[in-house]
């Protein structure tokens, strides 16, 4: 029977990497840097045309003699859990190592090595997830999934179940997604991969920019002192288009509201909202109608995908973990929030938001809310807020 008694779950660890840094303080730190520019500019990806991609430029570890997890989505997540692996292994020591669950985002997974290699593990789903597992040496429960761009999210909305029908005392939740040509190929075809840097929710917007990067998240029932609480999480579908989003934002803002909900928070408790935010005219429109319906302009609000390019599958978790950066107060102390980066011409045509400067803080930094709208129609929509 489910434990109807566990209402709260906690992130009491957490790690990512992405073009931004190698670890998140670092991520975090450059997020403020409003003069370096951390795209870089490739013609190598779709041969004879420079665009620009927000690669990882720090060493990855290897993984050594094992061919059916030797992909490059698989070093990010290795990256990633190498970080925690001291809160992993408290972990493992307390509940047990069939306790403890494994859930892993990801859209692409080894789908490039799949390209030369012909194995078909590379191109499975699970195979970050199976990875970590056995990394880690686990027993229990272990999945990947792959719901577009709300992945990251799905991840945790997956951990919560796992927690609360007591499967599982502990999840190490997260997401991974390499730089991988066939969804690059995708989106040019689309016509919304941009020559330029991307600037959502600007009149001159010119599409996105794909970047790469993973986070991961030890999620347990029992807080710590530096606790992340996971207050409320919305999911809907749109049943719109397969790769178009509702313009009008309906089933979006039907997801923030059953966030809102589950969180027992209001509208202006929130903080902060980390938009999807990936530049193109349909989502920002979607985007801007479904969050003006709830919050108005009130509400600070920035995509951090112009700070780290759209990664896809480990987008939400990528931008989960800054969310989770900017409410820590060991590595946000004076209530920065994450800036909007774009060139401060707001699009009219679009409700208007709150779009956030560099360098701008809050005096109350609580509650925050995360967005991520996919292919297919897929919303999920988390709230975070510490734990004290």
């Amino acid at each position: 029977m489910p434990d109807k008694s566990i209402k709260d779950i906690y992130i009491n660890s957490y790690s990512a990497i992405c073009n931004l840094g190698a670890n998140i303080e670092q991520i975090f730190l450059n997020t403020q840097n409003r003069d370096k520019d951390f795209f870089t500019l490739d013609s190598n990806v779709i041969k004879g045309e420079p665009f620009y991609f927000g690669k990882i430029n720090s060493n990855l570890p290897e993984i050594e003699n094992n061919e059916k997890y030797n992909l490059r989505c698989n070093r990010i997540l290795l990256h990633c859990a190498k970080q925690i692996e001291k809160d992993i292994t408290s972990a493992i020591k307390k509940y047990g190592r069939n306790r403890i669950g494994i859930v892993i985002g990801t859209t692409n997974s080894g789908v490039d090595e799949y390209a030369a290699s012909k194995d078909i593990d590379h191109s499975q789903i699970g195979n970050p997830a199976g990875f970590l597992q056995k990394y880690l040496g686990l027993t229990g429960y272990y999945s990947g999934v792959s719901t577009a761009c709300t992945s990251g999210i799905k991840a945790f909305s997956t951990a919560r179940k796992l927690i609360e029908n007591d499967i599982c005392d502990a999840v190490i939740a997260g997401a991974t997604d390499a730089l991988c040509r066939m969804p690059v190929y995708g989106f040019h075809s689309l016509e919304v991969l941009s020559y330029e840097h991307s600037i959502p929710f600007s009149k001159n917007r010119n599409g996105i920019n794909i970047g790469e990067g993973g986070a991961l998240f030890l999620i347990e029932k029992e807080k710590t002192k530096q606790s992340i609480k996971i207050e409320g999480i919305g999911e809907t579908s749109d049943a719109y288009h397969c790769a178009t989003p509702d313009p009008d934002g309906i089933q979006a803002s039907a997801a923030i509201k059953e966030a809102l909900e589950k969180s027992g928070l209001n509208p202006n408790d929130i903080s902060y909202i980390n938009l999807h935010g990936t530049g193109t005219l349909s989502n920002d429109l979607m985007e801007a109608n479904a969050v003006y319906r709830i919050f108005k302009n009130n509400i600070p609000v920035s995509s951090t995908k112009s700070l780290t390019g759209h990664c896809l599958g480990a987008s939400a978790g990528i931008e989960a973990a800054l969310c989770c950066a900017m409410l820590d107060r060991r590595i946000n102390p004076d209530k920065k929030l994450l800036p909007h980066k774009y060139d401060g011409l707001y699009d009219d045509i679009l409700p208007e938001l709150q779009l956030t400067n560099y360098g701008q803080k809050v005096e109350s930094l609580n509650h925050v809310m995360c967005n991520a709208f996919g292919f297919g129609g897929s919303n999920a929509v988390i709230i975070l807020g510490v734990s004290n």
